[in-house]
């Protein structure tokens, strides 16, 4: 396939890069910072652009096969940038008449887990307090994404740790894994990867963790 990669200099984005030339597929990158993308790769094109700009953009995801961002807030000082961001991918997508899009949000902006603990409940309340700005942010992120002429899929994992790829994780369709507390960046760039081609995950959120 022939992939656009947004937000590709984090720890999702990176993965999704690895992952994907890895599997063969050909990977744009789309940076603000090209010196900050560690990965190298005879089929990665690495594309610096202003991504508060549409049209700058439009040529980066003209005749790909899917879209996949992993485009956010780093801090709380940050909340706003998804939906921002996500605005402009959108608007040069549909400029483009590109269909597949994956965006990374997070695990408390969706449903509960069914048959969630107190433990499990009261800490996800916490986290939701704690960050509400950032996550206030990514449900107009997910808000305006599901309005999209887009094939949407919102990935909503829970608390993201560093760690080697290990294959070994649940996801949910419309839900959320119970007792699903954490998941290695690499895993939700796995699992990203793995939805593009099912159409069970088509304008759905689905819930990914450990």
């Amino acid at each position: 396939m022939n992939l656009t990669v947004f937000g590709a200099t984090g720890g999702i984005g990176q993965e999704i890069v690895r992952q994907a030339l890895a599997a063969g597929h050909r990977v744009t990158a789309v940076v603000r910072d090209p010196t900050r993308l560690p990965v190298t790769g005879a089929a990665l094109d690495v594309v610096s652009a202003d991504f508060s700009d549409p049209e700058a953009l439009r040529p980066a995801v003209a005749g790909r096969d899917a879209v996949l961002s992993g485009l956010g807030a780093r801090s709380r000082k940050d909340a706003g940038v998804a939906t921002r961001l996500t605005r402009s991918v959108l608007t040069a997508m549909e400029a483009e008449g590109v269909r597949r899009l994956l965006v990374v949000s997070a695990g408390p902006v969706g449903p509960a887990p069914e048959g969630d603990g107190l433990l499990d409940r009261a800490a996800r309340g916490l986290v939701s307090a704690i960050l509400k700005d950032v996550y206030a942010d990514l449900r107009t992120m997910e808000a305006e994404v599901s309005r999209s002429a887009t094939e949407w899929t919102v990935v909503r994992p829970p608390r993201l740790l560093d760690g080697p790829l290990s294959g070994s994780y649940r996801t949910v369709v419309g839900g959320f894994p119970r007792g699903g507390r954490f998941i290695v960046r690499a895993d939700v760039a796995h699992a990203m990867l793995a939805m593009v081609e099912d159409p069970e995950t088509v304008r759905q959120g689905v819930g990914v963790a450990r």
